[in-house]
């Protein structure tokens, strides 16, 4: 799962108009932003700062509980919430929440109800435009609309702490955020809480976790230079023959069959359509998705996660061990929160005592354990989102040979410091159209269409028109799951509160969006899987690889896999269950799920890694943690084998290939081979790529280490020689003799000196203002850098981008190991800290350990939580 909060850019890029038009507003910014840090500096501003630090001892009046609730914090400001109603515990949340992270939250809800345009001016129109067409908050509305009485409460409660603590504070005493935007926005005032507010960043955490969007957009570019052999080539099936599936028996013992060896290249897309696709301008879609994935967390290198759970069969304690840690972008403050909400007495009217990762924002508890069972989530990258292409004209859509009028609406942006914007939102049978969202974004251009007899979709000529299509221009409609009301937000409660596999599953399936893997463990032995979601059923020959044409039904989605044809498994005989958004299942399954799993690196070594620690017996929680931090890299095998033959006359070249072959394959902190190896798979990829007629995105490097795996045994292909002007060893050797240069640039040219670590090393930047362009407001709230290990496609996922450096841009969130023999002896961490105030103790206080895997004790019992709170803070109700 993901960081729906990284950096907003608050002023537009360097040298456009707007930024001209904008000169004296920035650097009235900046005198102001100097006079803040100057003053802090002084010691003058240690007030303006600490204002807003959480009141965490004593008692204080809450307008709303019915009864006393305490609030026990440990050192790390992990809150255990103890109330005696349901209702008190959920506001007593809210309450909490709102303390450490209410600058977070009301960030998240402008960015889910796209008015981010309302805090930071017209440099957020063009997002704004985008989300407000997708319409989260309007989904939003429905599902709360939707929910059941005991649900919708809950989030009333939890708005209703949110509002109770906004009463008691406003501007900088509810976060030095609303100082630093009061300089630019000065008459702003955050709004009350609404459920609504809590439901939307669902959606955005579905959109952060909806895979293959982009890929289709980005294939659907290549199509226009790439034949379809070159395209299968550069997205390879799943090597189901080396890479494990997530299950391999179903709960009966039979073999589970699902898709896998897929033809590859563009199988339903006729040569015709192939010509449409040429016609569409797709690349300022793609810049578009891009500004939005980065207020989102972004679809980088890295966004996934791994989970697995281990029998009893296999543990030194005789019980399941569970661990987990998902993969999302990185920012500050991370996008959990730690939080126990416990009720005095568990019963049937206060049903929860239940531990672990939280949003800020969003009632209850989303990973963790209760005190029957614990779970864990990884994305489960089905493909649930389609493009379509439309045949249009004005606000009317071609399907199935007539006409249709588009649902359309009216949008009003209301714009800090400037004029309102009004935008008309178009949508077709199969979801908002959104390409030409406005003029800087102008996606898809005029072309003209005609259905033959033979069914073929052909562009003609306006003096060509014929069969049953009319001149028509084309739009791209977005077919997604997320945006049909569903019931994820009262699923949270059912998985909260449940007691055994029957009722975990029964949760699970009303999860629909955003889909996950459920991994399952309890104190009774039993470990289990589930892959819930909405989960399309595609017409026959649809895989999702490229835009779909959107005149026909034929084409069109068919349903939804009903829940009981979903993937599960109940103590399976193997004794344990990996998963790392690698094929959940194998060839036969008989619906279409993906084609874009990730390729299986990750699952296969913790496999590996698993499987050395059962026969050696016995696993503890000691070794699933080690497992967390595993650096092995992906291409590490076939880049040694690669360059195994290639040698230079250059001794210092000569020093570092010498320096690869010796490498044990782990992207270790201080490992000088790790450096070199990194920053050669950096050139020899760009290599591979260059010299075509258009773009290739390297933002997979799994996907890479595959192909590059496939290419090292066809060394005549046009990958390596790219149209006879080099050959394969000319390539390897040229990458080497840059990569050598680069890393020499960066870290100086003795060998001894180079540090992946440090070459490697991540920057927290804060969620709205960390890339301000202002280095004094930046300087505020950023922390780092941080050495750090991993890499992409590794087990210890810290991703980072081929072409855009070195430095760490995604990351495991958090990690934990929950022991079901004993609550107690789980562990956790965060990647950054419980608060998210700059300056407070809890800012980054887990960072240090989190770039070593140090986990911390996870107290749960009341008596282990009495011994480790270091203050306690009572929530009184008004009398």
């Amino acid at each position: 799962m993901t960081q729906a909060t990284d950096a907003l850019p608050v002023t537009p890029a360097e040298g456009t108009p707007r930024q001209k038009r904008r000169g004296l507003r920035v650097v009235g910014w900046i005198l102001a932003a100097l006079l803040v840090v100057a003053l802090i500096a002084a010691g003058l501003g240690v007030w303006t700062v600490q204002r807003s630090f959480p009141t965490t001892t004593g008692t204080i009046t809450a307008t709303g509980l019915t009864s006393e609730v305490t609030v026990q914090r440990d050192e790390r400001g992990i809150a255990t919430i103890t109330a005696d109603t349901s209702d008190d515990l959920f506001f007593s949340q809210g309450y909490v929440h709102a303390q450490d992270r209410f600058w977070e939250m009301d960030f998240r809800r402008h960015l889910t109800s796209a008015r981010l345009s309302e805090l930071f001016g017209e440099s957020q129109v063009g997002t704004d435009s985008f989300l407000r067409t997708l319409g989260w908050h309007r989904i939003a509305e429905q599902e709360y609309a939707d929910m059941s009485v005991e649900a919708r409460a809950y989030y009333e409660a939890y708005a209703a702490g949110v509002n109770a603590y906004m009463a008691e504070n406003s501007g900088a005493e509810l976060s030095l955020e609303y100082a630093i935007l009061g300089l630019q926005n000065p008459d702003y005032e955050p709004e009350p809480w609404d459920p609504v507010d809590s439901i939307a960043w669902l959606k955005a955490m579905a959109w952060d976790l909806r895979t293959n969007i982009e890929d289709e957009t980005a294939r659907a570019l290549q199509a226009q230079f790439l034949d379809a052999d070159q395209l299968a080539e550069l997205y390879p099936g799943y090597p189901f023959e080396e890479h494990p599936v997530i299950l391999a028996d179903d709960p009966a013992g039979r073999r589970v069959v699902a898709v896998g060896k897929l033809e590859q290249g563009a199988t339903f897309i006729e040569e015709s359509f192939s010509t449409l696709i040429e016609s569409l301008n797709l690349t300022p879609l793609q810049e578009l998705l891009d500004q939005a994935d980065a207020l989102i967390s972004g679809q980088g290198e890295g966004i996934g996660s791994n989970s697995w759970v281990v029998s009893g069969e296999y543990t030194d304690t005789g019980k399941p061990l569970l661990a987990n840690d998902p993969h999302l972008g990185a920012a500050l403050p991370s996008v959990w929160t730690q939080m126990q909400l416990r009720c005095s007495t568990v019963s049937d009217e206060c049903p929860f005592d239940v531990a672990g990762f939280s949003f800020s924002g969003l009632p209850g508890i989303v990973i963790g354990h209760n005190q029957d069972i614990a779970w864990g989530f990884t994305n489960l990258t089905t493909d649930v989102a389609d493009l379509f292409v439309e045949s249009v004209k004005d606000d009317r859509y071609w399907y199935d040979n007539e006409w249709h009028d588009m649902q359309t609406r009216a949008e009003t942006i209301k714009v800090a410091g400037g004029d309102d914007v009004e935008i008309t939102v178009r949508e077709t049978g199969h979801g908002p159209i959104v390409s030409g969202l406005t003029g800087e974004f102008t996606a898809i251009a005029e072309h003209p269409l005609a259905e033959t007899p033979d069914g073929k979709i052909l562009p003609v000529g306006p003096g060509d028109i014929g069969g049953t299509m009319p001149y028509t221009e084309a739009a791209l409609a977005l077919r997604w799951t997320a945006l049909d009301a569903g019931s994820t937000p009262e699923a949270i409660f059912m998985l909260n509160r449940a007691e055994n596999f029957t009722d975990f599953r029964e949760a699970a399936s009303k999860f629909d969006v955003p889909g996950q893997n459920l991994i399952y463990a309890d104190p009774e032995g039993n470990i289990g899987y589930q892959a819930p979601g909405k989960l399309p059923i595609r017409a026959a020959g649809q895989e999702g690889f490229l835009p779909t044409p959107g005149w026909s039904s034929q084409y069109d989605w068919k349903g939804y896999i009903p829940f009981e044809e979903q993937p599960w498994s109940y103590n399976p005989k193997a004794g344990y269950i990996v998963t790392a958004n690698n094929a959940i299942v194998n060839d036969d399954y008989a619906h279409f799920l993906s084609r874009d799993w990730d390729y299986g690196y990750r699952a296969a070594r913790i496999v590996e890694l698993l499987e050395e620690k059962i026969a050696a017996g016995p696993v503890s929680a000691a070794d699933m943690a080690a497992i967390h931090m595993d650096n092995q890299m992906p291409a590490a095998s076939a880049l040694k084998q690669a360059y195994a033959s290639v040698t230079s006359d250059d001794k210092d070249l000569q020093a570092a290939l010498d320096l690869l072959a010796s490498w044990d394959g782990q992207n270790s902190m201080e490992s000088a081979p790790a450096a070199f190896a990194n920053v050669l798979w950096e050139h020899v990829t760009e290599r591979l790529v260059t010299g075509r007629d258009g773009d290739i995105p390297r933002d997979d490097q799994s996907r890479f280490a595959r192909m590059f795996t496939l290419q090292l045994d066809a060394p005549d292909s046009e990958w390596w020689t790219q149209g006879g002007t080099v050959t394969q060893q000319e390539l390897l050797t040229g990458a080497a003799e840059d990569a050598l240069a680069e890393l020499t640039k960066l870290q100086g040219k003795n060998p001894e000196k180079w540090n992946w670590g440090k070459l490697h090393a991540i920057t927290l930047t804060h969620g709205s203002f960390g890339e301000s362009g202002i280095a004094p407001i930046e300087a505020l709230f950023n922390r780092g850098p941080y050495d750090t290990p991993g890499g992409s496609g590794v087990v210890n996922a810290t991703g980072w981008s081929l072409g855009e450096g070195y430095a760490t841009s995604t990351v495991p969130s958090m990690r934990m190991v929950i022991d079901v023999s004993d609550w107690d002896a789980s562990t956790w961490q965060n990647l950054t800290g419980q608060s998210g105030h700059a300056f407070h103790k809890n800012y980054t206080d887990q960072v240090a350990g989190w770039a070593v895997g140090e986990q911390y004790d996870w107290a749960f019992t009341p008596k282990a939580v009495d011994a480790v709170t270091k203050d306690t803070l009572t929530l009184s109700p008004a009398k």
